[in-house]
C-alpha cells in the first residue's frame, strides 16, 4: 500500500474511532477511486476493522486487481447486486454500526444495505467524511490539478484564432472540447458554455445555434479532466472595439477577482475572500450585480469543498485548490466573469490558471 492510500484509510479508521460506529460503506464513485484507484461505474467500498473491500461485477475482474493493487484492498466480484454484497459484509453474530452518507446513499441503497446486513447491524448518517479529507490535497494531486489547469489555459489561447462573428455558439463549444482532447484531457468537467450578447448575462448558460456578432461579450467557462483531475476557467473577450463603459465594467470584475485572491490563505475564513471581491463591485456600483458565490473547490469532481460564499466560517488550508470568479450580470446587456484555479499554500496562494486575464477585443 501507498502512503497517499494509508493516509486515507487511516484518517478514516480514525473518524470511526471517534463516532459511535466501527464499519463504513462508501458508495459515491469519486470516493470509491479516492480510497482504492478504482474507476469502473460499479463499485461499492467498506472499511471494517483494518479491512477495506471493493465489491464490483465480473466486467472488472481484471481491471480492478490492477488499478488497485497499490491500495491495499480486498477485491470481492460479486454476482448479484453489489449493495447486498457489501450489505452482507457486514452481517455476523456480533452487533455493529455502520456509517453511511446521506449525501450519496439513497433510500433504496440504504434498504438494500439492510436487508443483507440483518437486523444486529445498525446505521448511522454522516456527511462529508471523505470530502472532508478529499479538500486538502497531496502533492501528487496538486501536480494533477496543475497539469490540468495548464491545460485548459492552453485550450483557451488555441481556441482564440477562430472566435469571430458568424460563429455559432455550439461550434465554439465543439472546438474547446475538441482541443481539450487533442492536448490529452479525458473529457470536459463540465458542459462548456458559450454564452454571446445578451446571452452573457445567463452564469450557467448553455450554448446554442445562435451565431456570434460583432460588438458584444462572449464568456467562455470551460474545464477538462486531466488524471481524472478537474480544471475550470472563464474568460470574457468582445468581438470588435469595446466602449469605455464595457472596459471599465471588466476592470472591476478583474480588480474583484484581484482583491478575492489576495484575501485568500492559510487560516482565512472562506467567507472573507468573497466579501472582499463584492467590496471591489460596491465601490463600482455593481453590488447588486454579482449573483452567486465567489468559488468552489476542485479536485476529482468539478465543484467540491470548500465553498467561498458569503457567511462561510471554514477556515481555509494548505492544499485547498478553490476557483475565484467573480462576475457581474445585467440582464437585457450582457454579462462578464474571470475565473482562476488557485492553491492555497503554508505562505501565500499559487495561480494555477495560466491564461491571460488581460481584456481581448477580437
Amino acid at each position: 500500500m501507498t502512503v497517499e492510500f494509508r493516509r486515507r484509510h487511516i484518517a478514516l479508521r480514525a473518524k470511526l474511532a471517534e463516532s459511535t460506529a466501527d464499519s463504513l460503506v462508501v458508495t459515491h464513485l469519486p470516493n470509491v477511486f479516492y480510497l482504492t484507484g478504482f474507476t469502473g461505474s460499479a463499485g461499492v467500498v467498506t472499511l471494517k476493522g483494518h479491512r477495506c473491500t471493493l465489491f464490483t461485477d465480473g466486467r472488472y475482474a481484471t481491471q480492478a486487481p490492477e488499478e488497485t493493487k497499490s491500495a491495499g484492498v480486498k477485491i470481492a466480484i460479486a454476482k448479484g447486486s453489489l449493495l447486498q454484497a457489501a450489505g452482507h459484509d457486514f452481517g455476523g453474530k456480533s452487533r455493529s454500526r455502520v456509517v453511511f452518507d446521506p449525501a450519496h446513499t439513497t433510500v433504496a441503497a440504504l434498504r438494500s444495505l439492510e436487508s443483507a446486513a440483518g437486523n444486529k447491524v445498525s446505521w448511522q448518517a454522516e456527511s462529508g467524511w471523505i470530502e472532508e479529507l478529499r479538500s486538502v490535497k497531496s502533492a501528487d494531486e496538486i501536480s494533477r490539478l496543475r497539469a490540468a489547469a495548464k491545460l485548459i489555459s492552453q485550450v483557451f489561447e488555441s481556441v482564440l484564432p477562430i472566435i469571430r462573428p458568424g460563429l455559432r455558439e455550439r461550434e465554439l463549444a465543439a472546438e474547446i472540447e475538441y482541443k481539450m482532447k487533442k492536448l490529452g484531457a479525458e473529457g470536459p468537467a463540465f458542459d462548456t458554455i458559450v454564452a454571446s450578447g445578451k446571452r452573457s448575462a445567463l452564469p450557467h448558460a448553455r450554448p446554442t445555434e445562435r451565431r456570434l456578432k460583432r460588438n458584444e461579450l462572449v464568456v467562455l467557462d470551460l474545464g477538462a479532466i486531466l488524471a481524472r483531475y478537474c480544471s475550470d476557467l472563464t474568460r470574457t473577450v468582445y468581438l470588435g472595439r469595446a466602449p469605455k463603459r464595457i472596459k471599465n465594467w471588466y476592470r472591476a470584475v478583474l480588480e474583484a477577482q484581484e482583491a478575492g485572491r489576495e484575501a485568500l490563505g492559510e487560516g482565512v475564513e472562506c467567507g472573507a475572500a468573497d466579501s472582499a471581491a463584492r467590496a471591489v463591485l460596491a465601490l463600482y456600483g455593481f453590488a447588486d450585480c454579482f449573483t452567486h458565490s465567489l468559488g468552489h473547490g476542485l479536485g476529482l469532481e468539478i465543484h467540491e469543498d470548500p465553498r467561498l460564499a458569503a457567511g462561510q466560517k471554514r477556515l481555509l488550508h494548505a492544499g485547498n485548490i478553490v476557483t475565484v470568479e467573480p462576475g457581474v450580470y445585467m440582464e437585457g446587456l450582457g454579462g462578464i466573469r474571470v475565473e482562476d484555479d488557485v492553491l492555497i499554500k503554508k505562505s501565500g496562494v499559487e495561480v494555477l490558471t495560466t491564461a491571460t486575464r488581460e481584456f481581448l477585443e477580437l
